[in-house]
């Protein structure tokens, strides 16, 4: 299982995104493999989709995401968020965003060790990535 973290969604839709071509590359090597993102990761990509290529687009690839059967949606409980504040302050150093400290935790007792991101701080937490060179 490999978890899609918000930076993968967002190269993967926006064409001037400085990843957009691995992330097309990438999301074809992962085809049929078990995919597994967050509500807060949605959160995240839908916002950002919204404000860099308009609330229409964003809306269409939300509801592409909520319809797909590829892709394991999953929420994060009061102990993963308490889990997650934990890590926070960890990699407070680091600028580490909440929502990737609610990912690792999410990761970790999900058992994914593999996170699809061009986010560096997914490595620095411990995880194999695909994306990040």
């Amino acid at each position: 299982m490999i978890f899609v973290d918000t930076g993968a969604f967002l190269a993967r839709y926006l064409f001037r995104d400085a990843h957009h071509r691995s992330a097309i590359a990438i999301w074809k090597e992962v085809t049929g493999t078990p995919l597994l993102t967050s509500n807060h990761v949605l959160d995240e990509t839908f916002t950002l989709l919204a404000r860099r290529a308009g609330y229409a687009f964003a809306a269409e690839r939300a509801e592409r995401v909520y319809a797909s059967s590829a892709i394991e949606i999953v929420s994060s409980s009061r102990d993963d968020e308490q889990a997650a504040i934990g890590v926070f302050r960890k990699f407070a150093d680091q600028a580490v965003s909440f929502t990737d400290c609610l990912s690792f935790v999410i990761m970790k007792r999900q058992g994914v060790r593999t996170a699809f991101t061009f986010d560096r701080h997914f490595r620095s937490a411990g995880f194999q990535v695909l994306g990040v060179k």
